[in-house]
C-alpha cells in the first residue's frame, strides 16, 4: 500500500460516498499535512474500515475501500492501575501501537491519581492518534476509570492474569497458551499494578476472581513499563 497520511473519522461523518470533514480535520489536512484539493489520504473509522479518499473542498470523496490486516488475532483487555502524573498517556500510546483492544483504567488501593473527564477525553484522543500512526484498523476502547475490585467482577474471559513484581510466581510468557489456543479463545485480560504494586488483599481478590498471578521478570518494573512489557509478550506469542 502506498504510504499516505491517515486520519480517524467518526462513522457519522460518512455520507454515502462522501466524508463530511470537521473544521479540525480540515485544519489538520490543509495546514499541518499541506494537502490541497485533489490530494489523497486514508480515512479510517476506528471500527475496522479504511478508505482511500480525495480532498474536495470541505469534504472528501471516497475512491475505494482498502483492506488492512494489522490487527492481532486475539482481543486483549488491559486493566491498568493508574500511574501518577501523565504516565498513563504513554501507556495508552504504546499499547495502542502494540495492538491492545481495550484499556480499563483502574483505581487501586495505592493509586494516587484522581482523573477528570478531560483526562479521559485526552486518552481517547491519544489512542486515535496512535492508531493512525501505527496503521491500525481499530482504535482501542478506553473505558472510564473504575475501582479495581469492581473491574474484577466484570471480567468474563477464561484467560486472566495479574502481573505482580514480587512473589514466587511463574513468568507470564510460560503461562500463555500456545498460538492456536490464544487465537481461538475469548481473549486475554491482563492486570498491571500501580507504583508500589498491588496490596496482598488485591492479589487475593484477583485470585478469587480466577486471575492467575504471573511475573514479568526478576526486575521491578515501573507502573508505566509493566503493561507495555506484558502486551509485548502476547504480541510476540501471536505473531512469531
Amino acid at each position: 500500500m502506498t504510504q499516505r497520511q491517515r486520519i480517524a473519522i467518526a462513522p457519522s461523518q460518512l455520507q454515502q460516498s462522501q466524508i463530511l470533514l470537521t473544521p479540525q480535520q480540515l485544519h489538520y489536512l490543509g495546514r499541518v499535512l499541506r494537502l490541497r484539493d485533489g490530494d489523497r489520504f486514508i480515512a479510517m473509522d476506528g471500527l475496522g474500515k479504511w478508505w482511500l479518499a480525495q480532498l474536495t473542498g470541505e469534504q472528501a470523496q471516497i475512491l475505494e475501500t482498502l483492506s488492512v490486516e494489522t490487527e492481532l488475532p486475539v482481543t486483549i483487555t488491559l486493566m491498568v492501575a493508574l500511574p501518577k502524573g501523565n504516565g498513563f498517556d504513554e501507556v495508552v500510546r504504546c499499547c495502542t501501537e502494540l495492538g491492545v483492544t481495550c484499556i480499563v483504567p483502574v483505581i487501586s488501593d495505592r493509586t494516587l491519581l484522581n482523573p477528570s473527564l478531560q483526562k479521559l477525553e485526552r486518552w481517547r484522543r491519544i489512542a486515535a492518534e496512535a492508531a493512525e500512526q501505527s496503521e491500525r484498523a481499530f482504535v482501542p476502547t478506553i473505558l472510564e476509570p473504575v475501582a479495581f475490585n469492581t473491574a474484577l467482577l466484570s471480567t468474563a474471559s477464561p484467560q486472566k492474569y495479574i502481573c505482580e513484581g514480587r512473589g514466587n510466581y511463574p513468568h507470564f510468557s510460560n503461562c500463555l497458551p500456545n498460538k492456536e489456543q490464544i487465537t481461538n479463545d475469548q481473549g486475554l485480560i491482563i492486570a498491571t499494578g500501580p507504583e508500589g504494586g498491588w496490596t496482598e488483599k488485591e492479589i487475593e481478590n484477583a485470585i478469587a476472581a480466577n486471575f492467575q498471578p504471573v511475573s514479568l521478570g526478576r526486575r521491578i518494573l515501573r507502573a508505566v513499563t509493566a503493561p507495555i512489557v506484558a502486551l509485548s509478550l502476547v504480541t510476540a506469542a501471536c505473531e512469531v
